[in-house]
């Protein structure tokens, strides 16, 4: 093990690394991300992600599985025209008809790249396939062929390939390659390796396989024992030399390894980790913020690198080690990941170049019309609070964000409450243009806000979650509300913010429905409004 020290070099002080030891990062946020239940986005959601992702240094954007509807075609097409320097790829499954797809899908782009995978393990070639391994080889050979006769860049994913023999891993790997693969991928599908035994992987099929040297080696590790980021590293030992990951760790089940995470580890361990890489640092706060903001998905406070408590210090003894050397108790600067040090504190007198300076410093670029109205929102919570903390504003601007494009807003809402039941509300809701008010009663204030929500826009949704917690300290404090709907197995999370708890909660359900409606018919939440089964409701 090695020991850090007072002779310990810093990243700048490392050499740097020669081209065969430059990793390439492969970001999946928009593909493997947005599998995650309930983390859909919208065309103009997943154009902004991939616009930052691009800007940050990500070598290889994965736009999203064209075959999969309309809506993914849709957001890879516009993905590959738009981006400028980033590869763009998008997935297939090892058909003929799914590779076509993805071919049309990518085309625009001036690096497009096709995904293909096959599942290798005994266990989903007998259950899920239900073909013999020597089908799955006449598979690979094939899928690779198609798709390296439609575009010069071809990655091939050995699915669930840490559960897969090594000998018919070595086969596949092999057959890929010669058909022309040129980046080869095997996955950790299930979270089920551990360090040693992925990095083992790596080196026993580069060394086993003869042509191994004329493709590139990726790593994909989920993170069901956590141990995505552990395994990534190791697959860096075992030769590998892409990085396929998702911004703040999102994707399937329990996610994927997180991109800020392994970036950082590299970058603060080259002394063991000499791998470079192209992206810039500064932007992963930003990026965690945006992606947290468009899916729904809070960060959790503890979350390495870009947490809320990352670079917080409670602890007495830490603070003063912190007063009398950073480096005491701090192993990378917060400046690197984007984050300033300097706390400017926001009241009811700041300006508004005030609040677009501490918006920057916090990582948030809005366009004239959202400073405006987040200005706006932000006078109206300085009147009410005493102080605005940082973490209030990000609340703020993460909820405007988040509810940007709705066709339907909280407008107003009266609630009574208290001992003398039932407790009611009434709730006025703008519906694309038109307000509409309804009063309901209920076992509480938030259920009469949600049968007036109900009353409004009729729907079979289930409210799976409603957690609500204060962004700050004090009785003045935020609250953040997070509601999950779900709906013939859809599911879609969203988030509401304000001083005043009932009003969050109402903004937060409304952001959910508006978010059910456009997955359930892929459209604008306006189509659904108009669907004739729904119109009664909100006339």
């Amino acid at each position: 093990m090695t020991t850090q020290n007072s002779a310990h070099p810093t990243p700048s002080a490392i050499a740097p690394v020669s081209d065969k030891d430059r990793v390439l990062i492969f970001d999946t946020t928009l593909r493997d991300g947005e599998q995650s239940p309930g983390a859909s986005m919208t065309l103009e959601e997943k154009l902004e992600v991939a616009d930052l992702l691009d800007s940050m240094g990500v070598d290889i954007i994965e736009a999203g599985f064209p075959i999969a509807s309309e809506g993914d075609f849709e957001a890879v097409s516009a993905i590959a025209r738009r981006v400028k320097n980033a590869t763009v790829a998008g997935l297939a499954r090892a058909s003929f008809k799914d590779i076509d797809r993805c071919a049309e899908a990518v085309r625009h782009a001036a690096k497009p790249r096709i995904h293909t995978f096959v599942s290798t393990s005994p266990l989903h070639m007998k259950y899920k396939l239900q073909k013999e391994p020597s089908e799955v080889l006449e598979m690979v050979s094939a899928q690779v062929a198609r798709a390296r006769n439609q575009v010069p860049d071809v990655e091939w994913s050995a699915e669930d390939g840490t559960r897969t023999e090594m000998d018919f891993l070595c086969r596949c790997v092999e057959a890929a390659i010669a058909a022309g693969a040129t980046t080869i991928n095997i996955p950790d599908t299930v979270g089920y390796t551990v360090p040693e035994e992925y990095e083992y992987i790596f080196r026993t099929v580069r060394e086993r396989v003869p042509n191994a040297d004329k493709a590139i080696f990726s790593v994909h590790c989920h993170n069901d024992l956590g141990l995505a980021v552990a395994n990534t590293l190791a697959g860096l030992r075992g030769g590998a030399r892409q990085i396929e990951c998702t911004i703040n760790g999102i994707g399937e089940r329990a996610g994927n390894a997180a991109l800020e995470e392994v970036v950082m580890a590299l970058r603060t361990r080259a002394d063991v980790l000499p791998y470079g890489n192209r992206i810039d640092s500064t932007m992963l706060t930003r990026a965690s913020r945006l992606v947290s903001a468009v899916t729904s998905f809070p960060v959790q406070y503890n979350k390495a690198i870009v947490g809320r408590n990352a670079f917080a210090h409670e602890s007495g003894i830490h603070q003063d080690g912190m007063l009398k050397n950073a480096q005491t108790y701090e192993i990378m600067t917060p400046e690197s990941v984007g984050v300033s040090k300097t706390s400017l504190v926001m009241g009811k007198h700041s300006g508004s170049h005030a609040f677009k300076e501490k918006l920057k410093e916090l990582g948030y670029t809005l366009g004239d019309n959202a400073l405006k109205d987040a200005f706006k929102r932000f006078k109206d919570l300085a009147d009410r609070k005493k102080i605005v903390y940082d973490e209030d504003i990000e609340a703020l601007v993460d909820d405007e964000i988040g509810h940007a494009g709705e066709r339907m807003k909280v407008v107003a809402l009266t609630v009574i409450a208290g001992t003398m039941g039932p407790q009611s509300a009434t709730l006025t809701l703008d519906i694309d243009g038109t307000h509409k008010t309804h009063q309901a009663t209920g076992n509480g204030p938030v259920d009469a806000i949600f049968n007036a929500i109900h009353a409004l826009v009729p729907h079979s949704a289930v409210l799976e979650l409603y957690q609500v917690h204060a962004v700050t300290e004090g009785t003045d404090a935020q609250a953040e509300v997070s509601i999950r709907l779900s709906e013939d197995g859809k599911s879609v999370t969203a988030k509401g913010a304000d001083p005043d708890t009932m009003v969050a909660s109402a903004r937060a359900y409304i952001a959910a429905l508006n978010k059910l409606m456009v997955k359930r018919l892929k459209t604008k939440p306006e189509a659904m409004l108009q669907n004739p089964g729904l119109r009664g409701s909100v006339a």
